[in-house]
């Protein structure tokens, strides 16, 4: 087992990092910015680093400043937790070359899954159900014959990223050539690789995705899913475990033939396979996330399984002792609301100094957070400040439970979604389980969020 474990990832995810460490026995060391030197996951840590200035790229994605402080600590592994550099191929390899473990999937397997079109493939080998597509675009003539062969709607998505950047729908011929530039653009400006592909277009999907974990031994688990179609501008807020749209007979077959699938490529570590779901409840696969994901603590509320924990284990080369996960069947509800320091209507950001914070507790009530009274956000990283997790027996029961978390959630000084949240439990769509990834459009253009 690992002795220290440098954390190279800040705000929430950093403290779940630092507290499953701690638990397991292992020492922590911090990196931070000028911009961070008194977050929590600082205070925290064992050690603490600082690697530069406030911006990013001069921190947080900072390879040599980071490799240095995991030499000049001792660390013997590295968690990138998620964003930032953990689905980095290049930094997997670099931890490797000195002698450090990277607590993530091989380069190799992150570059076979982390890639868009070389994860299609790879899906369609295994029998992985795919929408009509294509693989990578040549030019905008090339994407104008794909365009008529799928046929229209269609969507060019990026191949080196997600999160919505360098995603284009495009509905008629005349718009390909255009949104082919456009797509292509933001791709190279937001992953260094220009590369877009198409795919047939589904107008009111559900988004859902599949958790997994493999150990180096062969053993491979999945946790069922999650869902996670109310986003806003293919960005997650609210996610649950399980999915009110899934059949237990399609939660059977996905998930063997995911962790068939997951076996044959020498994964070794969390992995999650997102899905859409079309208006007749067929799944697609979209993409891989090789990494932790910020959902995660859903599944670890109805698995009883600490995914943090069993992730460094695999890392370090542990045989995992899990129990067989087939036939597989959920211990009750959880949902999780993302926490954004943003203004609940425009989703301006909202950085500034939190003059008050006491988050909800009580039974079945989780919350992972980077922030404490008297934080001053800063204005340089994402608006995620807090997690809230509620778990009870079904989906009912758990609505009602993050209800009245959020009632009790007190963050002052700054703004934050918690009233997006709130309304957002109350629509019908969300109440009845029949949500899509339009669900909140609707609402934002209703104007049902000033109300």
């Amino acid at each position: 087992m690992f002795r220290k474990i440098l954390i190279a990832n800040r705000g929430e995810i950093a403290v779940r990092v630092l507290r499953a460490a701690r638990e397991m026995g292992i020492a922590t060391v911090a990196i931070h910015s000028e911009a961070d030197a008194q977050a929590l996951h600082v205070r925290f840590a064992d050690e603490a680093v600082c690697i530069g200035p406030a911006p990013a790229a001069k921190s947080y994605l900072h390879i040599p400043s980071i490799i240095s402080a995991a030499e000049v600590t001792g660390a013997d592994a590295i968690h990138p937790g998620y964003g930032f550099l953990s689905e980095n191929a290049h930094f997997a390899e670099l931890c490797g070359k000195c002698g450090l473990t990277f607590i993530g999937p091989s380069a190799a397997a992150m570059r076979l899954w982390g890639d868009k079109v070389s994860a299609r493939r790879e899906a369609s080998r295994h029998g992985l159900p795919l929408l009509p597509g294509t693989g990578v675009l040549e030019n905008a003539e090339h994407a104008v014959r794909e365009a008529k062969r799928i046929g229209f709607p269609v969507i060019l998505k990026a191949s080196g990223g997600g999160g919505g950047r360098g995603m284009r729908i495009v509905r008629e011929e005349s718009e390909v050539a255009r949104a082919f530039e456009s797509a292509t653009a933001e791709a190279m400006a937001g992953f260094r690789n220009p590369d877009v592909y198409l795919e047939r277009y589904v107008g009111t999907p559900r988004h859902i995705e599949f958790q997994v974990l493999a150990d180096k031994h062969g053993g491979v688990w999945t946790f069922g899913e999650r869902e996670c179609s109310l986003q806003r501008r293919h960005q997650k807020i609210i996610e649950e475990a399980p999915s009110p749209a899934m059949k237990p007979e399609l939660r059977a077959a996905m998930g063997e033939i995911i962790r068939k699938a997951i076996a044959a490529t020498d994964y070794t570590t969390l992995g999650t396979l997102e899905f859409l779901m079309d208006e007749r409840g067929e799944l697609f696969f979209m993409e891989m996330n090789t990494r932790v994901q910020v959902e995660h603590p859903v599944t670890e509320m109805t698995t009883g399984v600490d995914l943090v924990k069993e992730q460094i284990r695999a890392a370090a080369g542990v045989r995992l002792d899990l129990p067989d996960t087939r036939p597989w069947s959920f211990r009750g509800h959880a949902i999780e609301c993302r926490i954004n320091a943003e203004d609940p209507v425009t989703f301006a950001p909202w950085p500034g100094a939190i003059t008050e914070y006491y988050p909800p507790g009580g039974t079945g009530v989780r919350v992972d957070s980077g922030v404490y009274g008297g934080w001053r956000v800063p204005p340089h990283y994402d608006s995620l400040i807090a997690k809230v997790i509620a778990h009870a027996p079904n989906r009912e029961e758990a609505l009602k439970r993050m209800s009245r978390a959020l009632d009790e959630f007190i963050v002052a000084g700054i703004r934050t979604n918690i009233p997006l949240h709130k309304r957002l439990l109350r629509d019908p769509e969300v109440v009845s389980g029949t949500m899509s990834t339009r669900t909140i459009e609707r609402v934002i253009a209703d104007g049902l969020l000033e109300k």
